[in-house]
């Protein structure tokens, strides 16, 4: 039994909005449907809505009691491009696309936190329900940001959460300080001259200087990054040539670095910058970079981070409630909306059953049972931050 009652009467809902999200899934900056079925459910429960709030994102207002302050909750709402391997009945209807990441489940819990503050109002002041879209490297939170989000709808505070698969379901794991990477992607065009197979000495081969580059780079994490700083870099994908016959004018490079702080990020991209231009010029060849910061890393406040771990403590009890877990090279860009605003990121148990494999993969699924927990922990958080 969850800690509260009134949304565990509505849990069936709750799953029947979810599987039908999951059926239905969108990529970034393309959820309409998503963004209908989530401003019809917050307009039947008397909410103010804000449609194209950052393209396609959708904000709930709700006020009660005379009180100024104000506290943000946020979902992400896209899907990924990856063909789902589940055959269940709510299994994506989109081929090439899927929710292999559990945003549905994120999006299904804040409409329970709404739905049921909505009813209750429990609170004094205003609660920001935040649906954000294109999560997944698109830069969602950032277009939500430029649009006006926090001019137009203020907030003192502002929370977010994330499944977390092998979590028991009614656990919650929550840590101060940095918690999830910052992340960048990179392209590395490499140029040389075009030759026959036969005859490389006519040309410059762009395969051997990327091949080369590629081992380079593996030395900008061991050896530019102190040890006890936190960084990857990884070469993710390599194209060029058509024809077995013919060296290829063009390589290009593609991967993404993670690190925990600006600093370590500055220094990987100059690094990488620096060993494109260098190598490919050892070989006659040249390089152009493009590195990119697409996540700063995500870094709670302390204050906001100890508030949301006494709030599932009340929820859940401490034995269910993971205080520091280990840092996690993955990136999120809920980690914008805290440089504008205070706040916690922390996660709620996926369990360790059947579809509660890591996410971005295609047979993953959201855990149901979740459900309740993440909209309790929402909405208590709301209640709490705004104490009559």
């Amino acid at each position: 039994m969850p800690a509260l009652p009134e949304i565990e009467r509505f849990a069936g809902e709750m799953t029947a909005w979810r599987r039908d999200l999951h059926a239905h899934p969108e990529l970034g900056f393309e959820e309409q449907r998503t963004a209908d079925f989530v401003a019809r459910k917050l307009a039947a429960w008397g909410i103010e809505v804000h449609r194209a709030v950052g393209r396609t994102g959708v904000v709930g207002v709700l006020r009660t009691g005379s009180s100024a302050r104000s506290v943000g909750l946020r979902a992400d709402m896209d899907a990924l491009p990856i063909e789902e391997a589940n055959t269940f009945e709510h299994r994506s209807r989109h081929a090439g696309r899927m929710h292999a990441c559990g945003h549905d489940g994120h999006t299904a819990m804040l409409l329970g936190a709404a739905r049921y503050l909505a009813e209750t109002r429990r609170f004094d002041g205003t609660v920001v329900f935040v649906f954000q879209p294109a999560e997944e490297g698109l830069g969602g939170a950032q277009a939500m940001i430029a649009d006006g989000l926090f001019r137009r709808f203020p907030c003192d505070a502002i929370y977010g959460l994330h499944n977390r698969p092998g979590l028991p379901v009614g656990a919650f794991a929550v840590r101060p300080g940095p918690m999830m990477a910052g992340g960048a992607f990179f392209d590395i065009n490499i140029e040389g001259v075009g030759a026959h197979a036969a005859r490389p000495e006519a040309g410059v081969d762009p395969v051997l200087a990327g091949a080369h580059l590629v081992v380079a780079l593996q030395s900008v994490v061991a050896r530019n990054v102190r040890p006890l700083d936190t960084a990857v870099l990884s070469v993710t994908r390599i194209h060029g040539g058509d024809a077995y016959n013919v060296i290829p004018e063009r390589v290009r490079l593609s991967g993404t670095a993670r690190a925990f702080s600006d600093e370590v990020m500055r220094t990987l991209g100059e690094r990488v910058g620096r060993l494109a231009d260098g190598v490919a010029a050892g070989f006659g060849a040249r390089a152009r970079t493009d590195f990119r910061v697409v996540f700063p890393p995500l870094v709670n406040d302390a204050r906001e981070a100890e508030f949301v771990a006494a709030v599932c403590a009340e929820l859940a009890g401490d034995a269910a409630l993971v205080r520091d877990p280990p840092l996690n090279m993955a990136s999120e860009d809920f980690a914008c909306m805290l440089r504008e605003v205070p706040g916690c990121f922390f996660n709620v148990g996926n369990g360790a059953g059947p579809g509660a494999c890591e996410v971005h993969n295609p047979h993953y699924d959201f855990n149901d049972a979740a459900l309740v927990w993440g909209a309790s922990a929402l909405a208590r958080l709301a209640e709490r931050r705004l104490a009559r």
